[in-house]
């Protein structure tokens, strides 16, 4: 199931985009085979232990579990945008002299490897003679040591006989790099997710396995940039939704139950767009509603197979939409998979979907002899209109009228209402930066 779905996401990835695939201790090791297999061993980008669980299970029979696996994978050029500093890195930065430059901390200069060039003796202002210890050296070679001393980013001690580290200002302190250790007091855990979920569905029964929102900013921060399209193609409650909205990001969000969609991830992302979501990273990215999504009812394959052969699916080439069309158009209304209808020597093929060429070649393949065909469908890609005129000159492509079309999806859509689909609407296109998958 997980290997279907990374094959088409391996053709979905932009150049840099990376695969975030969550699971716990059952699954982990098969997982990474799989990974592996569809990805190539060097996409692995690393294992992310996330603590999940600030409570211990007191009735656990074996050990209570408190973390969960997030595989990453990507390509090797690939890397990770820096975490935000803490406080807590900052606040050993002192400043003993007062150096106009701010606080510093004292870095060690010594290196454990020997390097002929770093093998010198330095005097302290002081007059202390320190070599580095037996067996290492000083990191910089003299030149790059006297430059460091002539700038004041020596230090000795207080009192100037200390053996000499190299001052790091903390103006000049990078963000921090991502470690493999996610605590639930940075990025939430199970209790957290709960009662996100809580607040925001307090009548509904809770959804069985939410994701904290700050977990999934974590991630979104890591690996994507604003504008960059994010797909969780199990959307569940919709927290990858939610956050990667609320981070400037587009997404993609697949859904196979109805249910769900009514009842957790369509209302949740309606709040989120309205700006009526106050919880989750909602404060920390300081987000106050806007954009749009659609709710697409992804329709059953446009082909089916038989003994080796394929044919187009018999729910896209019959019912009211032909009738519909056929009528519109001067066609008697004649049902023959895949023709629904025939005016003289050409037949009409109605298609709800795309007509492209593999389309195009499984129609002409069953016009008899001397047919000519129109066909008719709710999109159409044009390079199917040279194979058309190819394979059968005088036959047309045309796109549903936009009358019939309207009213044709005006039912559908009824349909979908009845089970709580629906939403604002906007549509973008492009490639797939980060993808987070849940097993």
């Amino acid at each position: 199931m997980i290997r279907d779905r990374l094959l088409q996401i391996r053709d979905l990835l932009a150049p840099e985009g990376t695969v975030w695939l969550h699971l716990d201790d059952s699954e982990v090791h098969r997982a990474r085979c799989v990974l592996d297999e569809v990805f190539g061993p060097d996409w692995f980008i690393g294992t992310v232990i996330w603590n999940k669980a600030d409570t211990l299970r007191n009735d656990a029979r074996r050990f209570s579990v408190s973390h969960d696996y997030l595989l990453a994978y990507g390509p090797p050029s690939w890397q990770a945008h820096r975490l935000p500093r803490t406080s807590d890195m900052d606040n050993v930065y002192r400043n003993p002299d007062n150096d106009a430059r701010g606080p510093w901390l004292a870095g060690t200069l010594i290196s454990p490897h020997y390097r002929a060039s770093g093998d010198f003796e330095v005097v302290t202002p002081g007059g202390a003679a320190h070599r580095a210890p037996t067996g290492t050296t000083w990191r910089v070679p003299r030149d790059t040591f006297d430059r460091l001393l002539g700038d004041n980013r020596i230090w000795f001690g207080r009192d100037g006989r200390g053996t000499p580290q190299q001052k790091l200002f903390l103006a000049d302190a990078k963000d921090r790099v991502v470690d493999t250790i996610w605590h639930v007091k940075d990025v939430g855990g199970n209790r957290q997710s709960k009662a996100e979920i809580k607040k925001l569905f307090p009548e509904v029964p809770p959804f069985d396995t939410p994701k904290p929102e700050r977990l999934l900013h974590r991630i979104l921060h890591v690996a994507t940039e604003p504008g960059d399209i994010v797909l969780d193609c199990f959307l569940g409650s919709g927290t990858t939704a939610a956050v990667a909205h609320k981070m400037g990001r587009r997404w993609v969000g697949i859904e196979m139950s109805a249910e769900t969609i009514a009842t957790f991830a369509l209302p949740r992302l309606t709040r989120v767009v309205d700006g009526d979501d106050s919880g989750g990273i909602t404060q920390l990215v300081g987000w106050t509603g806007g954009g749009g999504f659609r709710v697409l009812d992804v329709a059953p394959s446009m082909f089916e197979a038989d003994a080796g052969l394929v044919f187009l699916a018999e729910g896209l080439t019959n019912g009211a939409l032909a009738e519909a069309t056929a009528a519109q158009l001067g066609f008697e209304y004649e049902v023959a998979a895949p023709f629904v209808g025939r005016k003289g020597r050409t037949r009409l093929a109605v298609i709800d979907g795309v007509v492209n060429e593999a389309v195009v070649r499984i129609i002409v393949s069953a016009l008899g002899e001397g047919e000519r065909v129109v066909v008719c469908g709710t999109g159409i890609d044009t390079d199917a209109r040279p194979v058309l005129r190819e394979l059968r000159p005088g036959s047309t492509l045309r796109k549903i009228p936009a009358a019939l079309l309207d009213e044709y999806r005006s039912s559908r859509q009824l349909r979908l209402d009845l089970v709580g689909v629906g939403g604002p609407v906007e549509a973008t296109d492009g490639q797939t930066a980060a993808v987070e998958v849940t097993a």
